[in-house]
């Protein structure tokens, strides 16, 4: 009788405890193979990769056929930030319920002719300037680290020769060139990343608007694979993920290939932006775009996970030629920006709008290379650091942190003629100021660093726009 009993126990307690912990077992085998598994769980387990904690600074190009029409309202016509976007030309133009709807229309009318159709642009996007080692040089000069090119927008259109895309794309027609493949081999010929936007949708596509299953089996996952397979980028930068849910798209059963199989699996970073429910929940790097995510405001603190700010020099993505001088953000106020971000946690990845002839328009130029004057000065205080964890609490009006190693980086975005005063520091057993040969003079008292900045002169000033103490050794 006491076996039977003992029997028993095992079979309605032992056993079923034993397959539990066999399924729990099997769960944690395949995660310790390296392989990741198609569900969020897994694939948010995956680190961001280190080269793109350390690059900090970007530049996002939109390039398409977009860039044919170029126009686009601006805030002095009352328009908001996402009605600015002239690489939304073709949606806005048809979309009545749009409050920029009559602009666009009256705009295209006028120029082009109401009978114009958006298809027509591309005889005339040609790109007979474009030089991808004038753009990769312009780049590396601004000082940026990486580069994400628009591959396809909303509109279909793609740069490379997408079978999916058959003569809706820049080798069969207009340009007649692979603008994808032809740039990506200059900019990783400056040793820069480079990596492509890839939007999920398509505004107009027959097959997405009659069946979307068949449409990401049959076009948008093949093209996606072609994409990565074709050019081995170092960033996948998706869009267009709000119609959907992540599980529609497939997103981790594509992110699970990326991650294990594909011939970026160890190097390549993935944004935020894979269904209508990811945004700042799952995926790689988080984003915000023009300091926002969706409709809510995202300018103070630090995300939970690495970020990235995405923004243009002016207020649309794609170039517009509705933009005047005080559209653009100047080289200062793009500086501070850079700024901000790093010492939040985060990446800028600024955008430039190339014209569809292939120029980056010189004022987009003349930004880029202020701002590379200034980081070969200052690149130290930002490329490689961290988020200075133990920065005063009570922020210290114009004055930014960053760490890396045991050195702080005190980034100031306005002089300090009255010196700064700072808490949670330990004794630093060097100060300096980057690009700045004299001495620099401090005091410290009562666990609290004053630092007096030195009397300079336009001659000895070490750059524009932002200056930086190094404290060495100054972690505590």
């Amino acid at each position: 009788m006491k076996k039977l009993l003992l029997f028993l126990f095992i079979l309605l307690y032992v056993v079923p405890f034993s397959s539990q912990a066999q399924k729990k077992s099997k769960t944690a085998q395949a995660t310790s193979t390296g392989k990741y598994q198609a569900n969020w769980a897994s694939i948010d387990s995956r680190p961001i990769p280190t080269w793109f904690e350390d690059a900090k600074f970007g530049i996002f190009i939109h390039w398409g056929l977009f860039s044919v029409p170029s126009w686009g309202p601006t805030p002095k016509d009352g328009a908001s930030i996402y009605d600015c976007y002239s690489e939304w030309y073709w949606y806005r133009l048809t979309d009545p319920n749009s409050k920029v709807n009559p602009l666009f229309v009256k705009y295209h009318t006028s120029t082009y002719g109401k009978d114009f159709r958006y298809q027509d642009f591309v005889k005339d996007f040609k790109a007979e300037f474009f030089k991808p080692d004038d753009w990769a040089s312009v780049i590396q000069d601004a000082g940026a680290k990486y580069v994400v090119l628009t591959s396809k927008h909303h509109e279909g259109f793609t740069l490379w020769p997408s079978a999916q895309a058959w003569n809706w794309n820049a080798v069969d027609v207009g340009p007649h060139r692979d603008l994808a493949g032809d740039l990506i081999k200059s900019v990783k010929s400056k040793g820069l990343r480079m990596g492509y936007y890839y939007s999920l949708y398509e505004w107009f596509n027959p097959l997405y608007k009659a069946d979307v299953n068949r449409y990401v089996d049959e076009h948008m996952l093949p093209q996606l694979k072609d994409l990565v397979t074709r050019y081995s980028p170092d960033i996948v930068w998706t869009d267009g993920e709000w119609d959907h849910p992540s599980e529609t798209w497939k997103s981790t059963e594509f992110l699970a290939w990326l991650y294990n199989e594909s011939p970026v699996k160890n190097d390549v970073v993935v944004n935020d932006r894979w269904g209508k429910e990811t945004r700042s929940k799952h995926g790689g790097i988080y984003t915000t775009e023009y300091d926002l995510v969706h409709e809510k405001a995202q300018t103070e603190g630090s995300l939970p996970r690495y970020w990235e700010e995405c923004r243009g020099i002016g207020s649309s993505f794609g170039y517009n030629r509705n933009e005047n001088l005080e559209d653009y953000s100047s080289a200062e106020q793009l500086v501070h920006i850079l700024i901000d971000k790093v010492a939040r946690g985060g990446n800028l990845l600024l955008n430039i709008g190339p014209t569809a002839d292939g120029r980056i328009p010189v004022i987009m130029q003349q930004r880029l290379k202020e701002m590379g004057q200034w980081l070969k000065v200052n690149g130290e205080a930002i490329y490689g650091t961290r988020m200075w964890k133990a920065a005063p609490v009570k922020k210290i009006p114009d004055v930014f942190f960053t760490a890396k190693g045991k050195d702080v980086y005190v980034i100031c975005t306005k002089w300090p003629e009255n010196g700064i005063e700072l808490e949670g520091v330990a004794l630093p057993s060097k100060i300096t100021m980057l690009g700045y040969t004299g001495p620099v003079k401090a005091a410290f008292q009562n666990n609290k660093l004053m630092l007096t900045p030195p009397v300079v002169s336009p001659a000895t000033v070490p750059c524009d726009y932002a200056w930086t103490f190094k404290l060495e050794n100054a972690v505590k």
